[in-house]
């Protein structure tokens, strides 16, 4: 099957507001988990021009790798994403970087983020709600889908209405690598 990732970012101050909602809701957290992605650029193209997105995620000992489609047009950022679990260890994740490397793909940068992820069912979708912090960037809400392409128009209306009532104004709609590459570049 054919999914999409649906997703709205916002910058935040404060996660406060947000989790006294969320616990309001009974939304079921996870244990707070800290994420490095390791990204790639491919050797036929650029995916800063192609809007495409290749990584390797590493949470504690677990690898998975991930592309992500061009971004569809409108407010909602939604595009095709295919995930990959790998073994897990540093090991698999060495050797997984060594093999891209070998094949031409060129790491570009590394991305760290602590993430407090809460999970939440609204109007027949399951969501994800994650609570994002970078040292290099701040604090941001990520309100997250994964439907198919039938059910895109349905939960889009209900992440907009879902971010509207925690509260969530300040758009972001670059990418966490976008934002890191773009503090590298003005240091």
């Amino acid at each position: 099957m054919n999914t999409l990732e649906i997703e709205l970012k916002y910058a935040v101050a404060d996660f406060a507001p947000i989790r006294s909602l969320l616990a309001d809701w009974q939304a079921r957290p996870d244990e707070p988990i800290d994420e490095a992605d390791h990204y790639f650029n491919a050797p036929d193209r650029d995916f800063a021009r192609t809007d495409e997105v290749f990584r390797l995620r590493r949470i504690g000992s677990a690898n998975r790798l991930t592309y992500k489609g061009p971004k569809s047009p409108g407010l909602v950022k939604t595009r095709p994403e295919i995930e990959i679990g790998l073994t897990e260890g540093d090991l698999t994740a060495e050797d997984t970087s060594r093999l891209l490397t070998s094949l031409g793909y060129r790491p570009v940068a590394i991305v760290r983020k602590r993430r407090h992820i809460y999970h939440w069912q609204r109007q027949g979708f399951a969501m994800q709600i994650c609570l994002d912090e970078l040292a290099e960037l701040g604090r941001f809400v990520e309100v997250e889908i994964i439907a198919t392409a039938e059910q895109r128009a349905d939960a889009e209306k209900v992440l907009l209405q879902t971010a509207a009532e925690l509260g969530l104004e300040r758009l972001e709609r670059r990418s966490y690598l976008a934002m890191v590459l773009g503090v590298k570049s003005t240091n």
